[in-house]
Parts: structure tokens; sequence; C-alpha cells
């Protein structure tokens, strides 16, 4: 699995700020690239504001997955304090290769 080295926080408010500005949404730039670079920022607001409607999966999100899970990787993202989960329960590491003797 992927991890974004950008915080969740600030991707949300790239997607509102462009959204914004672009003509793809409700703005009217054709390339926002830059404008975006420039006013994320202003957006953080909006960003925790999504967010926190997501601390607390719905069924259909909670009947997927494990929903406590869920809730602390939010509450992480919106910077709330949450306990570390152990090293060897973070399911986007590959394990390590591991030599087994072969039978017989």
């Amino acid at each position: 699995m992927d991890i974004s080295e950008t915080s969740a926080l600030e991707r949300i408010a790239r997607v509102l700020a462009g959204q914004r500005l672009s003509a793809n949404g409700e703005g009217h730039g054709r390339s926002v690239g830059p404008d975006v670079d420039s006013v994320w920022q202003d957006y953080l607001d909006d960003a925790r504001a999504v967010l926190k409607t997501l601390r607390e999966p719905d069924r259909r999100m909670a009947s997927a997955g494990d929903a406590r899970t869920w809730s602390r990787m939010v509450r992480a993202a919106l910077g709330e304090a949450v306990e570390p989960v152990r090293e060897a329960s973070r399911s986007w590491e590959q394990p390590a290769e591991v030599y087994q003797k072969p039978l017989g």
C-alpha cells in the first residue's frame, strides 16, 4: 500500500482549492496548479471540517473494515492524540524475508 508523504489535511485543502479555482470545478482557470500552491493553506479550516465529519465511519464503511482503526487514523490526521500502533501490525510494511530451512 502506498503511503502519502503529504498530510491528509493538506491533500484535502488542495483538492478544495483546486475545485474552487479550476474550470473543472466551480472556477474559471484552466491550469490552476500554481494558484493552488499559493492558496491551499486558506482551505485548511474546510479540510479540518471534512475530516471531523469522517471521524466515525457510516455503517457501510464499518462493514468494509475495522471502524476503530478508521477512527484512529482520522483522529491522527486531525492531530489528535492517539496511541501508536505496534510496529508489527502496520499492514503497509512488507514483512522481512524469512529463511525457511527446507524440509527433509
